[in-house]
């Protein structure tokens, strides 16, 4: 089994990666929140890898840290979910984020995720449950996203823009704001992108 690969990244396709590791090309495919912290094409990277082995063939899957790699392998013990599926969950969320929408079995935020709907994100949630402890120093209470963050949040996907678009907006706002002018900062803010 393969664990771990160390190699210079030569195609970054999302969510697909060509690892070059001493001249044997790799093909990775990584969740979002390991491709957008992913250094540049050429640029040695490391990876933490599930290898599944299949009749159809061999597919690896890499990760930037262990907890996107633990919480991986747990969805993917979930029946009916497999390894697209685990992918997309943690394009959608972080893996601290994951962790307390499942203490606090929020099912609305996994169902914003393509391909969950509402009874699969409950069967997520189910299942999950004590299987994903918080950190040391982390609170399961706090929301993902809190107050005015989370009114700016829904209101930009109300307005059609993508989650990474709406989560990146949220979080350049600056503490303090009213819903209202989170609201226009954020759209300012992208339309700068």
């Amino acid at each position: 089994m393969i664990g771990r690969l160390q190699g210079k990244l030569a195609e970054k396709n999302p969510p697909r990666l060509l690892l070059d590791v001493g001249g044997v090309g790799y093909e990775v495919d990584v969740p979002m929140s390991t491709f957008y912290n992913l250094a540049g094409q050429d640029e040695t990277v490391t990876l933490l890898i599930h290898h599944v082995s299949r009749e159809d063939g061999q597919f690896l899957y890499g990760f930037l840290t262990e907890g996107e790699r633990d919480a991986f392998r747990q969805l993917l013990k979930i029946s009916g979910i497999g390894a697209r599926t685990a992918l997309a969950v943690l394009s959608g969320l972080s893996v601290t984020d994951l962790r307390r929408v499942v203490a606090q079995q929020e099912s609305g935020w996994l169902t914003r995720i393509p391909g969950i709907g509402k009874k699969t994100a409950e069967r997520l949630l189910l299942e999950l449950k004590g299987k994903l402890p918080m950190p040391d120093g982390i609170s399961a209470g706090a929301d993902p996203v809190a107050g005015v963050a989370n009114d700016v949040l829904n209101a930009l996907l109300a307005l059609g823009y993508s989650e990474k678009e709406a989560f990146a907006a949220h979080k350049a706002l600056p503490d303090g704001l009213s819903t209202e002018e989170g609201i226009r900062q954020a759209l300012k803010n992208l339309a700068r992108i």
